[in-house]
């Protein structure tokens, strides 16, 4: 496994991220527990979690499983660069969801019970908060730096231009504000590249995109197809229809260069220089497994190109749309 540096900042992270979304929820806790293990055997250090993961009645048991995880000793919590969120409301009760520098105390120490730990690595903000203003966003976030709770501070789901404000009162207060935001971003899904992208760049903000198979559909969706191991429905059945004819010349190619397609998907995202790490959600051990071999993965300038033609990307903004 490769390691690079977290945004500007001097934390080592794997070049793949694990995601934790599906842990409790689609994948039992014993499930979840194997994955995290076979992760830190190959040397994924980097973990990704949220508050609001687990969903429903169920919001917050996605930590709670990863705490059980660090409570089995063997130096799981000291190897792992852990990375949770918050937001989304963890109740119906006001000041419950958001970033009030009363729901950062109340959801970082919730979150810190969940999670059998004394600190977070990486703390991000899952989306923005229009209505909280960022001086009481950051004195909050200081506090909580200081007091030992959390290391580094993340984004996710940002515009860029929310990324370049939140920088700006951030160095008004000489505090360190970003490192990373969190970003849809797949070869399918690239309007990130507009703003998102040079923001992040210009900042010293890494980016971590999250679903980097575009929920399957860059993952060999068609062969699965074929081989009866996969049936979309719904909106996922609509998305593969509308782009059909782009994924069969996908797959055809990840086919001539002996890539399994979702390989290729991830190591297109390591190509590109402002990815810190993709985020990987396994379900099984063995999806883990297979998206590990990504990481070995080079593509040379006329694949990226053939990858560029089917999936045309953006120019960053205004020269995308103007001179």
């Amino acid at each position: 496994m490769k390691y690079t540096q977290l945004g500007r900042s001097g934390l080592s992270v794997s070049r793949l991220c694990l995601g934790t979304m599906n842990f409790g929820w689609t994948a039992e806790e014993p499930e979840s527990h194997a994955i995290m293990d076979s992760a830190l055997g190959h040397g994924i250090n980097f973990f990704d979690t949220a508050n609001v993961y687990g969903f429903g009645e169920n919001k917050g048991r996605t930590e709670e499983v990863i705490g059980n995880w660090f409570a089995k000793g063997d130096r799981r919590r000291e190897r792992t660069v852990l990375a949770t969120k918050l937001y989304a409301p963890m109740g119906d009760w006001p000041n419950e969801g958001k970033l009030s520098a009363l729901n950062i105390r109340r959801a970082l120490d919730a979150s810190l019970k969940r999670l059998r730990t004394d600190y977070v690595d990486l703390y991000q903000f899952h989306h923005i908060d229009r209505a909280t203003p960022w001086e009481e966003i950051w004195q909050a976030m200081e506090v909580a730096v200081a007091q030992g709770k959390v290391l580094y501070v993340g984004s996710s789901n940002f515009a860029g231009w929310h990324i370049a404000q939140a920088q700006a009162v951030a160095a008004r207060r000489n505090f360190t504000g970003l490192v990373s935001e969190q970003s849809l971003y797949n070869l399918m899904a690239r309007t990130v590249e507009l703003e998102v992208l040079p923001s992040a760049q210009f900042h010293g903000v890494g980016i971590l995109p999250w679903s980097p198979l575009q929920g399957g559909l860059l993952g060999g969706v068609l062969r699965k197809e074929r081989e009866g191991k996969r049936r979309l429905e719904g909106r996922a059945k609509e998305a593969l229809q509308k782009h059909r004819d782009r994924i069969e010349r996908y797959e055809a190619l990840a086919d001539e260069l002996g890539h399994e397609p979702g390989d290729v998907a991830l190591a297109w995202l390591l190509h590109q220089p402002a990815v810190t790490a993709p985020i990987i959600g396994p379900r099984t051990s063995a999806q883990l497994d297979a998206a590990v071999h990504a990481a070995g993965v080079t593509l040379d300038a006329k694949t990226l190109s053939r990858l560029d033609d089917i999936f045309p990307g953006h120019k960053p903004a205004p020269e995308d749309y103007a001179w």
